[in-house]
């Protein structure tokens, strides 16, 4: 700390500095800087002003919207709590320090950042997989996951492998996904989708506010599905993804 301004320690740039005259520490006049920067605080700070020459950066606090720097607050402390997520899974695995960073640094390569791979793990049960990652652990990661972050939504999928051969045909089969589909109506923010994936394969997405909406739906798809193929000559075969 200095009379004319601040030292700042730069988490995008380890081992590296910038500084922050007085005058961007706020809007208007700064009489004393540590009534607005004190030692140890996390600030966000927009970089001004670069000289190679000199190897200095130049900082502004107040160039920064209190939006931003709501949000730019909030991601850090969602990476600090990925990372103490990825800590404890580390212990129930059996990791060393350098197995944990080699698995999150992956995981922040594939979702862009290690609470992305974590939010997805809690909106999609087989998100990782679906990355291309393998392993036990994944298990385990994943009920962190669900157990720790609350998603904007939730995601499950399953599969109606159906098959008419009486006279109603593919009129059966559109009115037995139709029921699935219906069972989401009326569910706030809750939404069943049926996709053709190539006879006899039917792909149902749900989404949903959290996993019980969605697992309600998903039994209650499967029942009407199952009881309007009954009706007719025909099989269906259920398989959660």
């Amino acid at each position: 700390m200095k009379e004319n301004g601040a030292y700042l320690s730069l988490d995008t740039y380890p081992k590296r500095e910038g500084f922050v005259f007085i005058g961007e520490i706020a809007t208007g006049w700064v009489r004393n800087i540590r009534a607005h920067v004190r030692e140890g605080q996390r600030v966000v700070a927009k970089v001004i002003g670069i000289k190679k020459e000199r190897d200095s950066i130049t900082l502004s606090i107040k160039s920064v919207s209190e939006e931003r720097r709501r949000a730019t607050l909030q991601t850090w402390k969602n990476e600090q709590r990925a990372s103490q997520i990825m800590r404890v899974a580390a212990e129930r695995v059996g990791w060393d320090e350098q197995k944990t960073t080699t698995v999150s640094d992956e995981m922040k390569d594939a979702f862009g950042s290690l609470y992305g791979a974590l939010e997805e793990c809690a909106i999609a049960e087989n998100a990782l997989e679906e990355a291309g990652f393998e392993g036990k652990w994944i298990e385990i990661v994943t009920e962190l996951a669900i157990e720790n972050i609350v998603p904007p939504f939730v995601e499950i999928r399953g599969l109606f492998e159906i098959k008419v051969w009486g006279p109603e045909g593919v009129k059966a089969i559109s009115g037995a996904l139709q029921a699935a589909e219906d069972c989401a109506k009326g569910e706030e923010e809750v939404t069943l989708t049926c996709h053709y994936d190539g006879a006899p394969n039917y792909r149902v997405d749900i989404k949903a506010p959290d996993y019980p909406s969605a697992e309600a739906v998903w039994e209650a798809a499967q029942k009407v599905a199952s009881e309007k193929i009954g009706s007719v000559e025909g099989s269906i075969t259920i398989e959660r993804l």
